[in-house]
């Protein structure tokens, strides 16, 4: 008898380790939803849902083993009902069970759903095995049909969001695509310059759509710049050397 108390015992205490890991486990994974929701990715979120699944596994296969005594031959019941609030029940529950109330025992030693939520479940089963083949088909088409639909929507009103936020933080387009339309087009065509411009081609003569031709290119020597010396606006004035400067003494 003493040996089966303390294999008991120990048993409670390793389900009450493995419990408190998933207890802060839980909490870690509401906490990042609650505070890092606009930052949290999906990778990270299935991390932290890795770590709860970890802790379920272990805690069903300390359930599971051949050296724990059977639970289901223990009985659990409360020792004393009252209003009156209990410190080391709330202690012990970290608040969340002040007293042992007539109202909140059926709930805490309830081993099955309750009656309302049994019988849902057992209605749902029993459309669910009654569904046809083809009908399931259908239906899981027309979820996905509208899930497609909604992630549509949700991406294109991201893309107007984003468009927005660089609006409101004053990011202005630093470049026009009509303006680069119209240089390649003046570039290429010669379309929107002025009709007297002269261009020249490299066989010498005007390129095509880009104004007229001055005839052909003239005859450069080795020496010679390729383009011909624009004559030059500016008139010079020679004097000659005696002539008598008006400040001279």
């Amino acid at each position: 008898m003493q040996r089966e108390e303390k294999q008991l015992e120990a048993t409670l205490h390793a389900i009450l380790n493995r419990v408190n890991d998933l207890k802060t486990a839980i909490q870690a994974l509401i906490s990042k939803l609650e505070n890092e929701y606009e930052t949290i990715n999906w990778p990270t979120f299935l991390d932290n849902y890795a770590i709860l699944s970890g802790h379920l596994t272990g805690l069903s296969k300390i359930l599971q083993s051949e050296v724990a005594p059977s639970l289901r031959s223990v009985v659990v019941l409360p020792l004393q009902l009252g209003c009156e609030r209990d410190e080391a029940l709330a202690r012990l529950t970290e608040g969340r069970v002040p007293a042992c109330t007539h109202d909140l025992v059926p709930d805490l030693l309830r081993t099955k759903p309750e009656p309302q939520a049994e019988q849902r479940l057992q209605q749902f089963n029993h459309k669910a095995s009654t569904l046809s083949h083809d009908t399931a088909q259908k239906q899981v088409a027309q979820f996905t049909k509208v899930i497609s639909h909604v992630w549509e929507i949700i991406s294109k009103g991201r893309e107007d969001w984003e468009g927005e936020s660089m609006r409101s933080a004053g990011m202005q387009p630093t470049h026009s695509i009509a303006d680069t339309h119209a240089l390649v087009t003046a570039v290429g065509t010669g379309k929107g310059l002025r009709p007297g411009m002269p261009s020249m081609g490299p066989s010498g003569v005007g390129a095509p759509g880009l104004g007229p031709s001055r005839g052909p290119a003239p005859q450069l020597g080795p020496a010679t710049a390729a383009m011909p010396k624009a004559p030059s606006a500016i008139k010079t004035n020679i004097k000659a050397a005696n002539q008598i400067h008006p400040y001279q003494r």
